[in-house]
């Protein structure tokens, strides 16, 4: 894309130019909601057979249906997911990406079981940021209300950077479906969406955030497929991270931030990323993401909000009710922050109250000592560790992940 004068242009201007916005505000913590319908369907389903889905092309989105009245569904007015290879509707979507669909040979043996689990969960996810995206899209393109611009040439180069964005996004879905299709282990079919969200400014820090979740889980997948000797799907993967990244530098010098966040960005693990984004879809709407073999955490709550660069106390709460009513108490539970790719830092639960199931606490957030720059993922785990990384921190979790980005 030839951006030209628009990188110091949506640098310093682009939410000063939204013709609704207020005073321009850096993001602050992302909240997500009850797991608990997502959780008992995902409870429910483990090993029966996922119904089928159909759908109608998506119209220009609303704010309210960021809300939940109108949820995204597929399919596109393409086609897609169901896009043929070859076909003129791929075409239209490489040459709307800058570039093709990986035409290369597949590993010559199946994948492991475990990265079968990881194609799913990626295809999983770029259904979602297809859906997000291109509801962004048609919401900028559209002028809604909360995405309007006084500057149409500004307004322009946010559309062409979207519409590439989509199509990229929309290639990783059909690169990690192929996969799984190609091995007879697929694919992954789409749910309905809800984002939770109703201007630009939100929605770009929200695209912004699960970037970071995203880039940090791919690292993950990664560390998977070496583990199981499937070295030949690592490249692909890490030309992904690559594009994310630039992505997400694009949504942080729209935010007045640095496009680069921190030297090495916070490490994820597929099971964060996969309880993430359970926030995002309709309860009972996803077809066959019962395949996932990974578990549904309980969520965790960020209670403080504009979380500052600064060390302070945190706010932060969970549901202790159902299967987690034996945590009402909070007691032997800690809190768990996992910043860049430093040691997790383990801190006990203060003042505990728990007010008719709800259970809320203060935590301690040790910034100026760790120089927690960039995403940091929280999450209450059952023990204090002490914890090595982050799948250590994923496998004793019982609530999260709280994402946190400092302004």
């Amino acid at each position: 894309m030839h951006f030209n004068k628009a990188i110091t242009v949506v640098g310093s201007l682009a939410l000063a130019s939204i013709v609704t916005a207020a005073p321009v505000e850096k993001r602050g913590s992302v909240f997500y909601g009850d797991r608990t319908h997502h959780l008992k369907e995902y409870q429910a389903n483990q090993g029966n057979p996922a119904p089928s889905s159909t759908g109608a092309p998506p119209s220009p989105s609303s704010p309210a249906s960021s809300q939940g009245s109108n949820p995204f569904k597929f399919p596109l007015s393409n086609g897609f997911p169901n896009i043929q290879n070859p076909s003129a509707a791929l075409t239209q979507i490489e040459q709307q990406a800058h570039g093709l669909l990986p035409n290369g040979p597949p590993p010559p043996s199946p994948p492991a079981a475990d990265d079968l689990t990881s194609l799913r969960l990626i295809a999983f996810n770029e259904l979602f940021e297809v859906a997000y995206f291109t509801e962004l899209l048609a919401n900028v393109t559209n002028n809604v209300a909360g995405y309007q611009f006084q500057d149409a040439n500004l307004q322009a180069t946010i559309v062409e950077a979207l519409t590439a964005v989509v199509a990229q996004e929309e290639l990783h879905l059909l690169n990690a479906n192929g996969a799984l299709a190609h091995f007879n282990a697929g694919p992954i079919q789409p749910c309905l969406y809800n984002a939770p969200v109703d201007n630009f400014q939100d929605a770009i820090a929200l695209a912004s955030t699960f970037t970071d979740v995203v880039l940090g889980t791919l690292g993950d997948v990664q560390v998977h497929f070496g583990q199981n000797g499937d070295a030949g799907l690592i490249r692909g993967v890490a030309a992904v991270i690559g594009q994310e990244g630039e992505q997400n530098g694009f949504y942080r010098q729209i935010l007045g931030e640095i496009p680069s966040a921190a030297p090495f960005l916070t490490a994820s693990a597929r099971e964060f990323a996969f309880t993430a984004l359970q926030n995002f879809v309709v309860p009972g709407s996803c077809p066959n993401a019962n395949t996932i073999a990974l578990p549904i955490f309980g969520a965790l709550t960020l209670e403080t909000p504009k979380v500052q660069a600064q060390d302070q106390q945190l706010q932060f709460s969970f549901q202790a009710t159902g299967q987690y009513s034996q945590y009402a108490s909070g007691q032997g539970l800690s809190l768990v922050y996992i910043n860049q790719q430093n040691v997790p830092v383990v801190l006990p639960i203060q003042g505990a109250q728990n007010n008719g199931g709800t259970v809320t606490f203060s935590a301690n957030f040790p910034f100026s000592e760790n120089l927690m720059f960039g995403l940091t993922i929280a999450a209450v785990t059952s023990n204090a560790g002490p914890f090595a990384d982050v799948d250590a921190v994923a496998k004793a979790t019982l609530f999260g992940p709280a994402l946190i980005e400092v302004q």
